[in-house]
Protein backbone atom coordinates (compact mmCIF):
# COMPACT_ATOMS: atom_id res chain seq x y z
CA UNK A 1 0.00 0.00 0.00
CA UNK A 2 1.02 3.33 -0.37
CA UNK A 3 0.70 5.97 2.32
CA UNK A 4 0.90 10.10 2.48
CA UNK A 5 3.97 11.06 4.78
CA UNK A 6 2.11 13.91 6.30
CA UNK A 7 4.78 13.79 9.70
CA UNK A 8 7.81 13.82 7.38
CA UNK A 9 9.14 10.74 9.21
CA UNK A 10 9.19 12.78 12.70
CA UNK A 11 10.10 15.81 10.87
CA UNK A 12 13.24 14.72 9.02
CA UNK A 13 12.05 14.29 5.02
CA UNK A 14 12.29 17.38 2.96
CA UNK A 15 12.21 16.01 -0.41
CA UNK A 16 10.28 13.00 0.07
CA UNK A 17 11.98 9.13 -0.16
CA UNK A 18 14.60 7.79 -2.75
CA UNK A 19 15.04 11.41 -4.38
CA UNK A 20 17.12 10.94 -7.19
CA UNK A 21 19.63 13.77 -6.45
CA UNK A 22 20.67 12.68 -2.84
CA UNK A 23 20.68 8.95 -3.93
CA UNK A 24 23.10 9.87 -6.60
CA UNK A 25 25.17 11.82 -4.46
CA UNK A 26 25.32 9.31 -1.50
CA UNK A 27 26.44 6.29 -4.51
CA UNK A 28 29.18 8.71 -5.72
CA UNK A 29 30.54 9.30 -2.37
CA UNK A 30 30.66 5.67 -1.52
CA UNK A 31 33.57 4.83 -3.95
CA UNK A 32 35.39 7.48 -2.25
CA UNK A 33 35.63 7.68 1.25
CA UNK A 34 32.56 6.41 3.54
CA UNK A 35 34.48 7.64 6.83
CA UNK A 36 37.03 9.24 8.88
CA UNK A 37 37.52 9.88 12.21
CA UNK A 38 37.05 14.17 12.88
CA UNK A 39 40.12 13.95 15.70
CA UNK A 40 43.12 15.31 13.86
CA UNK A 41 41.75 14.50 10.72
CA UNK A 42 38.95 15.98 8.28
CA UNK A 43 37.34 15.37 4.62
CA UNK A 44 36.12 17.59 1.69
CA UNK A 45 32.51 16.84 2.45
CA UNK A 46 32.51 18.05 6.24
CA UNK A 47 34.66 21.31 5.21
CA UNK A 48 32.16 22.51 2.30
CA UNK A 49 29.19 21.86 4.23
CA UNK A 50 30.68 23.73 7.35
CA UNK A 51 31.54 26.41 4.68
CA UNK A 52 27.67 26.43 3.09
CA UNK A 53 26.75 26.61 6.61
CA UNK A 54 28.47 29.28 8.00
CA UNK A 55 27.49 31.58 4.76
CA UNK A 56 23.77 30.56 5.15
CA UNK A 57 24.47 32.92 8.89
CA UNK A 58 25.95 35.42 6.70
CA UNK A 59 29.06 34.16 8.49
CA UNK A 60 28.48 35.14 12.22
CA UNK A 61 28.57 31.61 13.17
CA UNK A 62 31.90 30.30 11.48
CA UNK A 63 32.66 27.92 13.35
CA UNK A 64 30.71 23.99 13.24
CA UNK A 65 30.76 20.92 15.96
CA UNK A 66 29.10 17.82 14.34
CA UNK A 67 26.89 15.27 16.39
CA UNK A 68 25.25 12.36 15.60
CA UNK A 69 21.22 13.35 16.64
CA UNK A 70 19.38 16.47 17.18
CA UNK A 71 19.79 15.50 21.08
CA UNK A 72 23.48 15.08 20.70
CA UNK A 73 23.30 18.81 18.99
CA UNK A 74 21.59 20.13 22.24
CA UNK A 75 24.21 18.40 24.83
CA UNK A 76 27.13 19.49 22.42
CA UNK A 77 25.16 23.50 22.93
CA UNK A 78 25.12 22.62 26.60
CA UNK A 79 27.96 21.83 27.86
CA UNK A 80 29.79 24.60 25.29
CA UNK A 81 28.14 27.51 26.44
CA UNK A 82 28.65 26.27 30.10
CA UNK A 83 32.03 25.13 29.62
CA UNK A 84 32.76 28.92 28.03
CA UNK A 85 31.59 30.96 30.88
CA UNK A 86 34.08 28.51 33.22
CA UNK A 87 36.96 29.64 30.86
CA UNK A 88 36.44 32.82 31.15
CA UNK A 89 36.26 32.68 35.00
CA UNK A 90 32.40 32.81 35.50
CA UNK A 91 32.00 29.55 37.05
CA UNK A 92 29.01 30.37 39.01
CA UNK A 93 27.32 30.63 35.46
CA UNK A 94 26.15 27.54 35.13
CA UNK A 95 22.24 27.12 34.96
CA UNK A 96 20.35 26.60 32.25
CA UNK A 97 16.54 28.39 31.05
CA UNK A 98 13.77 27.07 28.70
CA UNK A 99 10.49 27.56 27.81
CA UNK A 100 7.32 25.81 29.43
CA UNK A 101 6.64 23.09 27.36
CA UNK A 102 9.61 22.96 25.59
CA UNK A 103 11.31 19.88 24.12
CA UNK A 104 15.41 19.46 23.10
CA UNK A 105 15.44 16.19 23.11
CA UNK A 106 15.64 12.71 25.50
CA UNK A 107 19.76 12.22 26.27
CA UNK A 108 19.82 13.66 30.09
CA UNK A 109 21.40 16.97 29.12
CA UNK A 110 18.48 17.83 26.55
CA UNK A 111 16.21 16.24 29.01
CA UNK A 112 16.76 18.37 31.44
CA UNK A 113 16.08 21.51 29.88
CA UNK A 114 12.95 19.64 28.29
CA UNK A 115 9.31 20.26 30.16
CA UNK A 116 7.22 17.54 28.72
CA UNK A 117 5.71 15.32 31.46
CA UNK A 118 6.19 12.11 29.41
CA UNK A 119 9.27 12.25 28.38
CA UNK A 120 10.78 13.64 31.76
CA UNK A 121 8.92 12.81 34.68
CA UNK A 122 10.44 8.82 34.94
CA UNK A 123 13.84 9.93 34.83
CA UNK A 124 13.67 13.28 37.01
CA UNK A 125 15.90 11.60 39.41
CA UNK A 126 18.65 11.57 37.03
CA UNK A 127 18.24 15.23 35.69
CA UNK A 128 20.19 18.58 36.56
CA UNK A 129 17.73 21.26 37.54
CA UNK A 130 16.85 23.94 35.24
CA UNK A 131 14.03 26.64 35.22
CA UNK A 132 11.65 27.40 32.86
CA UNK A 133 10.02 30.60 32.13
CA UNK A 134 6.25 31.40 30.76
CA UNK A 135 6.01 30.32 27.27
CA UNK A 136 4.86 33.00 24.40
CA UNK A 137 2.37 29.98 22.64
CA UNK A 138 -0.26 32.21 21.77
CA UNK A 139 -2.99 29.58 22.82
CA UNK A 140 -2.30 30.79 26.35
CA UNK A 141 -2.87 34.62 25.81
CA UNK A 142 -5.31 35.98 27.79
CA UNK A 143 -9.26 36.91 25.61
CA UNK A 144 -8.36 39.97 23.17
CA UNK A 145 -4.47 39.81 23.87
CA UNK A 146 -2.56 39.53 20.51
CA UNK A 147 0.08 36.86 20.12
CA UNK A 148 2.67 39.96 20.08
CA UNK A 149 1.56 41.79 22.93
CA UNK A 150 1.70 38.00 24.73
CA UNK A 151 4.92 37.78 23.26
CA UNK A 152 5.90 40.94 25.03
CA UNK A 153 4.39 40.08 28.48
CA UNK A 154 6.24 36.70 28.32
CA UNK A 155 9.38 39.09 27.66
CA UNK A 156 9.25 40.37 30.69
CA UNK A 157 9.15 37.18 32.75
CA UNK A 158 11.58 36.44 31.42
CA UNK A 159 13.81 39.68 31.77
CA UNK A 160 12.52 39.63 35.66
CA UNK A 161 14.09 35.97 35.98
CA UNK A 162 17.12 37.64 34.24
CA UNK A 163 17.09 39.91 36.12
CA UNK A 164 17.60 37.77 39.64
CA UNK A 165 19.46 34.86 38.27
CA UNK A 166 21.64 35.74 35.60
CA UNK A 167 25.30 35.89 37.65
CA UNK A 168 24.23 31.70 38.01
CA UNK A 169 22.61 31.35 34.07
CA UNK A 170 25.05 30.17 31.27
CA UNK A 171 21.93 30.12 28.62
CA UNK A 172 18.40 30.29 27.67
CA UNK A 173 17.63 27.64 25.18
CA UNK A 174 14.46 27.96 22.74
CA UNK A 175 12.59 26.82 19.77
CA UNK A 176 12.31 29.50 17.50
CA UNK A 177 8.74 30.33 16.40
CA UNK A 178 7.54 26.75 17.19
CA UNK A 179 7.70 24.62 20.21
CA UNK A 180 6.79 20.77 18.04
CA UNK A 181 6.51 18.11 21.07
CA UNK A 182 4.56 19.92 23.44
CA UNK A 183 1.82 20.43 20.71
CA UNK A 184 2.96 22.88 17.95
CA UNK A 185 2.32 25.76 20.33
CA UNK A 186 3.51 29.18 17.56
CA UNK A 187 4.56 32.66 19.02
CA UNK A 188 5.22 36.07 17.22
CA UNK A 189 8.89 36.92 16.56
CA UNK A 190 9.13 39.42 18.46
CA UNK A 191 9.39 37.35 21.54
CA UNK A 192 13.22 35.96 20.34
CA UNK A 193 13.60 39.90 19.38
CA UNK A 194 13.22 40.62 23.48
CA UNK A 195 15.11 37.45 23.93
CA UNK A 196 18.18 37.92 22.03
CA UNK A 197 18.05 41.88 23.41
CA UNK A 198 17.78 40.19 27.23
CA UNK A 199 20.59 37.98 26.55
CA UNK A 200 22.97 40.53 25.61
CA UNK A 201 22.12 42.60 28.41
CA UNK A 202 22.17 40.17 30.92
CA UNK A 203 25.65 38.32 29.28
CA UNK A 204 23.52 35.07 28.99
CA UNK A 205 23.81 32.82 25.75
CA UNK A 206 20.94 32.27 22.98
CA UNK A 207 20.75 29.24 22.43
CA UNK A 208 18.74 28.31 19.29
CA UNK A 209 17.38 24.71 18.60
CA UNK A 210 16.19 24.51 15.24
CA UNK A 211 16.62 20.82 15.12
CA UNK A 212 12.89 21.09 13.82
CA UNK A 213 12.36 24.53 12.70
CA UNK A 214 15.69 24.64 10.68
CA UNK A 215 15.97 24.39 6.62
CA UNK A 216 12.88 26.36 5.62
CA UNK A 217 9.97 24.28 7.85
CA UNK A 218 8.77 27.54 8.99
CA UNK A 219 8.89 29.47 5.82
CA UNK A 220 12.70 31.09 6.16
CA UNK A 221 15.73 28.77 5.93
CA UNK A 222 16.21 29.63 9.79
CA UNK A 223 13.31 30.52 11.47
CA UNK A 224 15.57 33.50 13.42
CA UNK A 225 15.97 34.80 10.27
CA UNK A 226 12.00 36.13 10.92
CA UNK A 227 12.97 37.99 14.21
CA UNK A 228 16.39 39.28 12.22
CA UNK A 229 18.70 37.59 14.97
CA UNK A 230 21.05 35.18 15.49
CA UNK A 231 21.85 32.69 18.33
CA UNK A 232 25.03 32.43 19.97
CA UNK A 233 24.96 28.79 19.34
CA UNK A 234 22.53 27.62 16.41
CA UNK A 235 21.12 23.20 16.76
CA UNK A 236 20.64 21.67 13.70
CA UNK A 237 20.18 18.18 12.55
CA UNK A 238 16.58 16.25 11.15
CA UNK A 239 15.91 17.80 7.70
CA UNK A 240 19.70 18.81 7.22
CA UNK A 241 20.46 15.45 5.20
CA UNK A 242 17.12 15.35 3.89
CA UNK A 243 15.85 12.79 5.98
CA UNK A 244 18.77 9.98 4.78
CA UNK A 245 21.32 9.72 7.53
CA UNK A 246 21.65 10.78 11.04
CA UNK A 247 23.42 14.02 11.63
CA UNK A 248 23.66 17.34 13.63
CA UNK A 249 25.85 20.35 13.80
CA UNK A 250 25.82 23.35 16.10
CA UNK A 251 27.26 26.81 15.10
CA UNK A 252 28.60 29.32 16.90
CA UNK A 253 30.78 32.21 17.07
CA UNK A 254 33.89 33.74 16.72
CA UNK A 255 34.24 34.42 20.50
CA UNK A 256 33.40 30.90 21.88
CA UNK A 257 36.01 29.39 19.52
CA UNK A 258 38.29 31.51 20.65
CA UNK A 259 37.52 30.51 24.41
CA UNK A 260 38.80 26.85 23.82
CA UNK A 261 41.61 27.43 21.77
CA UNK A 262 44.62 26.96 23.83
CA UNK A 263 47.35 24.79 24.78
CA UNK A 264 45.55 23.19 27.83
CA UNK A 265 43.56 20.22 27.73
CA UNK A 266 41.55 21.55 29.97
CA UNK A 267 40.49 24.47 28.57
CA UNK A 268 39.34 22.58 24.86
CA UNK A 269 35.81 21.26 24.61
CA UNK A 270 36.26 17.38 25.28
CA UNK A 271 33.52 16.11 23.48
CA UNK A 272 33.24 13.75 20.88
CA UNK A 273 31.55 11.34 18.93
CA UNK A 274 32.73 8.12 16.76
CA UNK A 275 30.71 8.95 13.57
CA UNK A 276 30.98 13.01 14.34
CA UNK A 277 30.92 14.88 10.91
CA UNK A 278 30.76 11.08 8.73
CA UNK A 279 31.41 11.64 5.16
CA UNK A 280 28.31 10.19 3.58
CA UNK A 281 25.47 11.91 5.77
CA UNK A 282 27.79 15.67 4.91
CA UNK A 283 27.55 14.09 1.48
CA UNK A 284 23.81 14.05 1.80
CA UNK A 285 23.44 17.01 3.80
CA UNK A 286 25.59 19.01 0.89
CA UNK A 287 23.29 17.41 -1.81
CA UNK A 288 20.20 18.70 0.52
CA UNK A 289 21.55 22.47 0.35
CA UNK A 290 21.73 21.87 -3.50
CA UNK A 291 18.30 21.06 -3.66
CA UNK A 292 17.22 24.14 -1.91
CA UNK A 293 19.09 26.55 -4.79
CA UNK A 294 18.19 24.02 -7.82
CA UNK A 295 14.58 24.40 -7.19
CA UNK A 296 14.19 27.55 -4.83
CA UNK A 297 12.49 25.67 -2.22
CA UNK A 298 12.10 28.61 0.17
CA UNK A 299 10.04 30.31 -2.25
CA UNK A 300 7.89 27.26 -3.61
CA UNK A 301 7.13 26.37 -0.21
CA UNK A 302 5.35 29.99 0.15
CA UNK A 303 3.08 29.33 -2.78
CA UNK A 304 2.61 26.02 -1.80
CA UNK A 305 1.57 26.88 2.16
CA UNK A 306 -1.10 28.84 0.85
CA UNK A 307 -2.64 26.27 -1.43
CA UNK A 308 -1.94 24.24 1.93
CA UNK A 309 -4.19 26.57 4.12
CA UNK A 310 -6.78 27.26 1.57
CA UNK A 311 -7.21 23.18 0.84
CA UNK A 312 -7.74 22.87 4.81
CA UNK A 313 -10.80 25.98 5.05
CA UNK A 314 -13.25 23.07 5.08
CA UNK A 315 -11.20 21.01 7.67
CA UNK A 316 -10.71 24.87 9.64
CA UNK A 317 -14.38 24.84 10.17
CA UNK A 318 -15.21 21.42 11.46
CA UNK A 319 -17.13 22.05 14.37
CA UNK A 320 -14.46 20.08 16.58
CA UNK A 321 -11.78 21.59 15.54
CA UNK A 322 -10.08 24.61 17.75
CA UNK A 323 -7.16 27.30 16.91
CA UNK A 324 -6.20 26.13 13.42
CA UNK A 325 -2.80 26.93 13.20
CA UNK A 326 0.04 27.25 10.67
CA UNK A 327 3.67 28.92 10.40
CA UNK A 328 5.34 28.19 7.08
CA UNK A 329 5.08 24.49 6.33
CA UNK A 330 3.61 23.28 9.82
CA UNK A 331 -0.43 23.17 10.23
CA UNK A 332 -1.58 22.15 13.77
CA UNK A 333 -4.70 22.17 15.65
CA UNK A 334 -6.97 20.76 18.58
CA UNK A 335 -9.50 18.86 18.56
CA UNK A 336 -12.29 19.52 21.03
CA UNK A 337 -14.12 16.34 22.96
CA UNK A 338 -10.60 14.04 22.63
CA UNK A 339 -10.49 11.57 25.04
CA UNK A 340 -7.15 9.69 26.64
CA UNK A 341 -6.92 7.24 23.47
CA UNK A 342 -7.48 9.60 20.96
CA UNK A 343 -4.30 10.05 19.32
CA UNK A 344 -4.27 5.61 18.65
CA UNK A 345 -7.49 5.86 17.14
CA UNK A 346 -7.13 9.03 15.22
CA UNK A 347 -3.47 7.34 14.10
CA UNK A 348 -5.36 3.94 13.18
CA UNK A 349 -8.58 5.94 11.52
CA UNK A 350 -5.85 8.11 9.23
CA UNK A 351 -3.53 5.15 8.37
CA UNK A 352 -6.79 3.17 7.12
CA UNK A 353 -7.24 6.17 4.51
CA UNK A 354 -3.50 6.19 3.61
CA UNK A 355 -2.24 8.90 5.59
CA UNK A 356 0.44 9.02 7.86
CA UNK A 357 -0.21 11.29 11.02
CA UNK A 358 0.98 11.10 14.69
CA UNK A 359 -1.43 13.18 16.81
CA UNK A 360 0.36 14.48 20.03
CA UNK A 361 -2.29 14.44 22.37
CA UNK A 362 -5.46 16.02 21.39
CA UNK A 363 -3.46 17.81 18.68
CA UNK A 364 -3.06 16.91 14.74
CA UNK A 365 -0.68 18.73 12.72
CA UNK A 366 0.40 18.52 9.24
CA UNK A 367 4.42 18.61 8.44
CA UNK A 368 4.44 17.03 4.85
CA UNK A 369 7.85 16.99 2.55
CA UNK A 370 8.59 19.97 0.26
CA UNK A 371 7.12 18.07 -2.63
CA UNK A 372 3.42 17.19 -1.61
CA UNK A 373 1.85 18.51 -4.69
CA UNK A 374 -1.63 19.73 -5.08
CA UNK A 375 -3.25 16.92 -5.72
CA UNK A 376 -1.52 15.49 -2.50
CA UNK A 377 -2.83 18.64 -0.64
CA UNK A 378 -6.36 18.03 -1.33
CA UNK A 379 -5.66 14.60 -0.53
CA UNK A 380 -4.44 15.01 3.03
CA UNK A 381 -7.09 17.92 3.87
CA UNK A 382 -9.91 16.15 2.37
CA UNK A 383 -8.99 12.41 4.42
CA UNK A 384 -7.80 14.22 7.24
CA UNK A 385 -11.83 15.58 7.97
CA UNK A 386 -12.41 11.53 6.82
CA UNK A 387 -10.58 10.15 10.30
CA UNK A 388 -11.57 13.12 12.23
CA UNK A 389 -15.41 12.40 11.37
CA UNK A 390 -14.55 8.72 12.05
CA UNK A 391 -12.74 9.02 15.70
CA UNK A 392 -15.43 10.31 18.19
Amino acid sequence: RRYLDAVSSWWVNLFGHAEPRINAALIAQLQTLEHVMLAGFTHEPVVALSERLSALTGGTLGHCFYGSDGASATEIALKMSFHYWRNNGQPDKTGFISLAGSYHGETLGALSVTDVALFKDTYAPLLRHSAQVPSPDWRQAAAGVSPRDHALHCARALERHLGQHHTRTAALIVEPLVQGATGMAMYDAEYLRQARALCDRYSVHLIADEIMTGFGRTGTFFACEQADITADFLCLSKGITGGYLPLSVVLTREPVYQAFYADSVTRGFLHSHSYTGNALACRAALATLDIFEQDQVIAANRDKAQRMTAAAEPLAAHPRVRNFRTTGMIWAFEVDGADADFSRRFFEAALARELLLRPIGNTVYFMPPYVISDEEIELLATRTREALDATP
